[in-house]
């Protein structure tokens, strides 16, 4: 295969990974787990979570799902880009699919991350798991990597987009129609995952304390909810693990929840706004704890959808693709750097990694 200097010839759509069964899901989470010495006890809590739902992730169908559509998207815009699925902690693993791509021929490859964030695990991991998929390819392959390398260019962080933002409005607009009285403004409270203060310190520090990743959240917030039509909402945090001496983004959204009837909320609008797309921490903690508590609290409830079912966050990541495709683009947005090195050297050091054993 021959591609034209500078110009990428396939896309890596790189994900977190999830069980496709029962027998996946202790080795799905000692994967997530790795090297950070969580008790055994509390894999085995998260596994009962998993195998509520007979140890499926929805977020591998809905990957498989996104990807036909970019595929097509790409053909659309008259781009001949095959898509690859590799995930970092289940398979298809990221360093399979890297090594697919190469034996196929490629050797310029785009990678678009399922996490739009700044932080560890939802920026610099992504590139973490690029190099470690090239070292893995040099052992497999090394004759032939010395020769003629592979590069792997991480498209930057999309938070902002103005597709993201437009599919989360209209995501809480479908939800309103779906609450039992519609004279009674519902409260609308988004949510994304927790990770520990110093982990959103390290991710770069505010002059307030804060981190870039609880910043960007709270202006995706800010942007979606006025797209909407909402001039008020809450920002609340979900999943949050680890050692409960080790102080995490709060509140948790069921401990949101219990303060609201006091306010006189009777009608609740939850937005994941910080996940793509469902996987098993938005099914359990939203659709199951919260929809619990919030039945317990007489509150109506409704989620709305994540933006990954929408077809102009497809358009968006074709957008980003044809955006770097012929090599251009701007390579010094943040996230975007090329074989597994980061965009900063400071950006989104992993001071201390999230303990959560689940994506």
């Amino acid at each position: 295969m021959t591609t034209p200097a500078g110009a990428f010839d396939a896309v890596l759509f790189l994900s977190f990974g999830g069980p496709n069964g029962p027998d996946d899901v202790m080795p799905f989470l000692e994967n997530v787990t790795r090297g950070r010495g969580v008790p055994r006890e509390r894999l085995a809590e998260v596994a009962e979570h998993y195998l509520h739902f007979g140890g499926v992730s929805p977020i591998n169908r809905l990957n498989l799902d996104m990807i036909e559509a970019l595929g097509e998207a790409l053909a659309a815009r008259g781009f001949s880009l095959p898509v690859y699925f590799g995930n970092r902690n289940w398979h298809p693993l990221a360093e399979d699919a890297v090594e697919a791509m190469y034996r196929a021929g490629h050797r310029r490859v785009l990678v678009f991350p399922t996490s739009a964030w700044a932080g560890y695990s939802g920026c610099r991991q992504y590139h973490e798991d690029i190099a470690r998929a090239i070292d893995a390819l040099a052992q497999r392959v090394p004759a032939s990597v010395a020769d003629d390398p592979i590069l792997l260019r991480k498209i930057p962080q999309y938070w902002d987009n103005d597709a993201m933002v437009a599919a989360g409005a209209d995501a809480i607009r479908r939800a309103r129609t779906a609450l039992p009285t519609a004279d009674v403004a519902p409260r609308l409270v988004f949510t994304a995952h927790s990770i520990p203060l110093s982990a959103d310190r390290a991710a770069g520090p505010a002059a307030d304390g804060g981190g870039l990743y609880s910043r960007q959240v709270a202006a995706a917030a800010h942007a979606v909810a006025a797209r909407a039509g909402y001039q008020q909402f809450d920002q609340v945090w979900q999943s949050r693990s680890g050692p409960p001496q080790v102080p995490w983004l709060e509140p948790d959204i069921c401990d949101h929840l219990e303060t609201l009837p006091a306010q006189g909320v009777r009608q609740v609008i939850v937005q994941p706004v910080g996940f793509v797309s469902d996987h098993l921490e938005v099914v359990w903690d939203l659709d199951n704890e919260a929809a619990e508590t919030a039945q317990r609290l007489g509150l109506a409830y409704v989620r709305a959808d994540t933006v990954g079912t929408d077809p102009r966050f497809i358009e968006m990541i074709a957008d980003l693709v044809a955006r770097y495709a012929d090599g251009g683009g701007d390579l010094t947005a943040l996230g975007c750097a090329d074989n597994g090195r980061t965009c900063r050297p400071e950006c989104c050091v992993p001071a201390t990694r999230p303990m959560s054993p689940a994506p």
